[in-house]
């Protein structure tokens, strides 16, 4: 069995490349040079180097003769800026390539199929009253990403899109998409006693539970589905205890603070954005609407895949403390990529 990937020296590409070839799969990706250093990259895996982007379908239909199995995790998350129109950016990272890597991959016989998307899509179907694809860029793009995947599935081409939530552990220099939560926990008080957040939670799971999720899905799916993944679901409280212990800072306080509050810093985002020249994905201010409520999901979707307990308190104290050494400067980490 051969697996195709794009993004396979990345976190969650890395992790499940590793889980495949564990399984006796063969697996090749594309990859963009510089390597984390130290990255755990599976030897055994082949690598391509070069960007998906400016290749021709030839070139990749080459990459991708033989393959069962095409796996989809790269592309970009809200947390990474564009200057407007920032749905451009989605559409060229996260949608357009979906569509044209399942032209390819039904062209040269694949079979199964698994993208990465995102759990807001799911929230978005969940509480269609919120209006979170006429809010936010990066929700509508996920739901048109999810759209185009979906497509293409029939009785002989199967596709799953795995709407991924708050993922925990790190991959050895690269740098965590959590140094942001880091230095805004920083900036509330530097003096290291309050932190100010609403009432809420979400859901998440480890990065081995993510690699789970893409091999069962990959061995499991049939026809096309979408698959909202969740594991552990932490109140804000008990997720920012770990994140507080994590950072040396036990005893800092968690200060509840109300929707309208979360709503006034988000007007302030929105005018630095502004001034940078940039949009964000999510709409600041109504941002407030998921972060004051509970984005829960049922582990039963994750666990039809596969997926196992793990330790999600050591993965988060794993994340924190990488993303304070990004923070510091303690560390040279690679950045994320688009590609």
């Amino acid at each position: 069995m051969k697996v195709f990937m794009i993004g396979g020296t990345g976190l969650l590409g890395c992790a499940a490349a590793q889980m495949f070839i564990d399984k006796g799969y063969e697996v090749t990706s594309i990859a963009l040079p510089p390597l984390p250093a130290g990255a755990p990259i599976p030897k055994e895996m082949d690598l391509k180097w070069g960007n998906y982007l400016e290749m021709s379908d030839d070139e990749l239909l080459e990459m991708m003769k033989g393959a069962d199995t095409f796996v989809f995790a790269a592309g970009v998350d809200e947390r990474v800026e564009f200057p407007a129109p920032v749905y451009e950016a989605y559409r060229k990272y996260n949608i357009e390539p979906v569509r044209r890597f399942l032209t390819l991959a039904k062209k040269c016989g694949v079979k199964n199929n698994v993208i990465l998307g995102s759990y807001f899509a799911y929230f978005a179907k969940t509480w269609p009253e919120l209006k979170l694809t006429e809010y936010h860029p990066y929700i509508r793009s996920r739901i048109e990403q999810e759209n185009v995947a979906l497509s293409f599935a029939d009785d002989d081409f199967n596709v799953a899109v795995l709407e991924l939530p708050y993922i925990f552990g790190t991959q050895p220099g690269r740098k965590p998409v959590w140094v942001i939560l880091i230095e805004q926990i920083h900036n509330m008080d530097k003096s290291g006693h309050i932190t100010m957040y609403p009432k809420g939670g979400t859901t998440m799971v480890t990065v081995r539970q993510v690699a789970q999720s893409i091999v069962g899905a990959a061995e499991r799916n049939k026809g096309g589905n979408a698959y909202p993944i969740g594991y552990y679901n932490l109140t804000w409280d008990d997720f920012l205890t770990i994140v507080h212990e994590a950072m040396g800072t036990p005893d800092r306080k968690i200060i509840h603070i109300a929707k309208w509050m979360f709503k006034m810093y988000g007007v302030k985002m929105i005018k630095d954005y502004e001034k940078r020249n940039v949009e964000g994905g999510i709409n600041a201010v109504q941002l407030a609407e998921i972060m004051c409520r509970n984005t829960f999901i049922d582990k039963k979707w994750a666990v039809s895949l596969g997926v196992t307990e793990d330790d999600i308190k050591s993965a988060i104290f794993d994340s924190v403390k990488l993303s304070v050494d990004a923070f510091n400067g303690t560390q040279e980490l690679v950045e994320m990529k688009s590609e």
